[in-house]
C-alpha cells in the first residue's frame, strides 16, 4: 500500500501535512474511462493502484445493488465507478482523510455523479443506513487490530442478504483476515487470486 509524500505520514492520516498538488489520472473501468483527478496525501496518487485495478478486473459492477458504500475510498474510483455502471446505485464514500473526500466529491461532480454519491467522513454517516453491498481496498496497514475493528464496525451495516467485497494482498494477510472473519460469523469466500492479491467476498449470514 501507499503511502502520502510526506515521510512518516500515511494516507490514512485525517489531515496530512504535505502540500496540496492535485494530478489527473484515467481509470478503465469495467468498459468505461473515467477521467478523475488525484492528489498528494492521499492513496495512490496519480494511479490506479495493482490491487484496485485487480478488484475491478475480477469482478462486475453490482448490477442489482441500490445502496453501496465504499469502505476506505481514497479519491473515489470504487465508489464512482459503481455510480457510474449501476444508474440506480446510491453510493456513500466513507475516508478519515479530509483531502480524499474533498477529491471524491470533486471526481463525482466532474462525472455528473454528485445526486448518487456522498462522499462523508464515518461518524457523519447515518447510523441507521444499510447497504446492499460494501466494497473495499481496505487500509491494511493501519494495523490488524484497528481493521479488524474497522470490519466489525461496518459489516454489521449490511442489510440481509448483502454482501462485501474487498481486495486483500496475500502478503499483507489475505489468507488468515479471510479465516477470521468467517470465525467472526461473516462468512468469506475467495473469489480471485492475482498477483500475490485476493478478492474476497463476505456474506451476511
Amino acid at each position: 500500500m501507499s503511502t502520502s509524500d510526506e515521510p512518516g505520514e500515511h494516507y490514512f492520516t485525517a489531515d496530512p501535512a504535505v502540500a496540496f498538488r492535485r494530478e489527473p489520472v484515467t481509470a478503465s473501468v469495467w468498459g468505461r474511462d473515467l477521467d478523475l483527478v488525484t492528489g498528494s496525501g492521499v492513496f495512490a496518487r496519480g494511479r490506479l493502484d495493482v490491487g484496485t485495478a485487480i478488484l475491478f478486473r475480477e469482478t462486475s459492477p453490482p448490477s442489482d445493488a441500490g445502496r453501496v458504500l465504499d469502505l476506505g475510498c481514497g479519491w473515489g474510483v470504487v465508489g464512482l465507478a459503481i455510480a457510474a455502471a449501476v444508474p440506480d446505485a446510491r453510493v456513500t464514500c466513507v475516508d478519515v482523510n479530509e483531502r480524499a473526500l474533498l477529491l471524491t466529491r470533486e471526481n463525482a461532480a466532474a462525472l455528473g455523479l454528485a445526486d448518487r454519491v456522498d462522499a462523508l467522513l464515518p461518524d457523519d454517516v447515518d447510523p441507521a443506513t444499510t447497504y446492499d453491498e460494501i466494497w473495499s481496498n481496505p487500509p491494511i496497514r493501519v494495523g490488524k487490530a484497528a481493521l479488524h475493528e474497522l470490519l466489525l464496525r461496518w459489516l454489521p451495516r449490511l442489510a440481509p442478504g448483502g454482501r462485501a467485497v474487498m481486495v486483500v494482498g496475500k502478503n499483507l494477510g489475505a489468507d488468515s483476515l479471510q479465516r477470521w472473519l468467517t470465525e467472526q460469523g461473516w462468512p468469506t469466500a475467495r473469489l480471485a487470486s492475482a498477483k500475490g492479491f485476493r478478492v474476497l467476498e463476505t456474506r451476511r449470514a
